[in-house]
C-alpha cells in the first residue's frame, strides 16, 4: 500500500510546480493519514492506512519546530518563496488550526517576511468560523475542487462524510470575497469498474460556472505528477490542460496550469 509521504511535522524546502521553494507544514500525524476526503490520487496514500500512533502535532510543538527550522536556513543564507500548509492529511482538521495560522504568520514575519504562506484544503470545513478567519489571514488560501457534480467527487476525492455537497462548498468559498485560489486536479481513468473523468465539456462547463460563482483571484488546473495509490488513472498533458484552461479564460477567469 502506498503510505504518507512526510515523515516530520517541517518538512523540506522542496521546489513545488505551483509555488517556488517550499517549506512544508505537516499538521496530520507524522506516521499516518487523517483527511475529511481520501482521493483516489492522494500522494499520501489512501485512508485505510490508518492515523498512525504519534497523534496530531500540538500547536507548541509545530511553532517550536518552524522556528528552529527558519533559523537553521536563515543561518545558511537558504532562500524561502512559500511557508505550505500540507502532509499527511486535512490541515484545517487540526484543533488549533488558526492558533497555528497565528504562529505561523508570526515567525514568517520574523525571518523571511518576503515568504507567502499558503494552506492548501479541501474545503471542507469552510463552515467552521474560526477556520474560515485563518483562511483570510493568509496569502495563498488555495481551496479544493475538482467537480461541480457531487457524484464525480464522491467518485474521485471520496469525502469521507456523508453530508458533503457541492452547493455548499461553493458556498463557503464565496464568503471569501475572491481572496482564494481554485485548485482543481484533472484527470480521467477508473476505479472499481467506475469511469472518472473531469475533462468531458459537461464537466468543464459545469465547473466554469462554478468558479465565475466563487469570483476566486486564481484558478490552478493541474494533473497527476507522482504515483497514485488508485492505479488505473491518467495524466492529463499540458497540451490538454492548457486548451482546457481556455475555456475558463474565454469566461474571463484568471486561470494558470502546472
Amino acid at each position: 500500500m502506498q503510505t504518507v509521504l512526510f515523515t516530520s511535522t517541517i518538512f523540506g524546502p522542496i521546489h513545488s510546480r505551483r509555488l517556488g521553494s517550499s517549506l512544508g507544514v505537516n499538521l496530520m500525524p507524522a506516521d499516518g493519514k487523517v483527511c475529511s476526503f481520501d482521493c483516489l490520487y492522494c500522494e499520501a496514500g489512501f485512508n485505510a492506512q490508518g492515523p498512525g500512533k504519534k497523534g496530531i502535532p500540538p500547536r507548541e510543538e509545530v511553532g517550536r519546530l518552524l522556528e528552529d527550522k527558519l533559523k537553521e536556513m536563515q543561518a545558511e543564507g537558504m532562500p524561502l518563496d512559500v511557508i505550505t500548509f500540507s502532509g499527511n492529511g486535512e490541515p484545517t482538521l487540526h484543533p488549533d488550526f488558526k492558533g497555528v495560522v497565528d504562529d505561523v504568520i508570526e515567525l514568517r514575519d520574523r525571518y523571511y517576511p518576503a515568504a507567502k504562506v499558503s494552506v492548501l484544503s479541501n474545503a471542507t470545513r469552510l463552515h467552521k468560523p474560526d477556520v474560515a478567519d485563518a483562511l483570510r489571514k493568509v496569502d495563498n488560501n488555495i481551496l479544493k475542487l475538482d467537480s461541480a457534480f457531487d457524484s464525480t467527487v464522491r467518485l474521485l476525492d471520496r469525502p469521507t462524510g456523508s453530508g458533503y455537497s457541492v452547493a455548499d462548498v461553493i458556498e463557503g468559498m464565496k464568503q471569501f470575497d475572491g481572496e482564494c485560489i481554485v485548485q482543481t486536479m484533472i484527470l480521467r481513468g477508473e476505479h472499481d469498474g467506475k469511469v472518472i473523468d473531469n475533462t468531458t465539456d459537461t464537466e468543464t462547463d459545469a465547473l466554469i460556472a462554478a468558479c465565475k460563482e466563487i469570483g476566486p483571484r486564481e484558478v490552478m488546473l493541474y494533473s497527476i505528477d507522482r504515483k497514485t495509490p488508485a492505479e488505473h488513472l491518467v495524466k492529463v498533458e499540458h497540451e490538454e490542460l492548457e486548451k482546457i484552461a481556455d475555456r475558463y479564460r474565454a469566461a474571463g477567469l484568471n486561470v494558470k496550469v502546472s
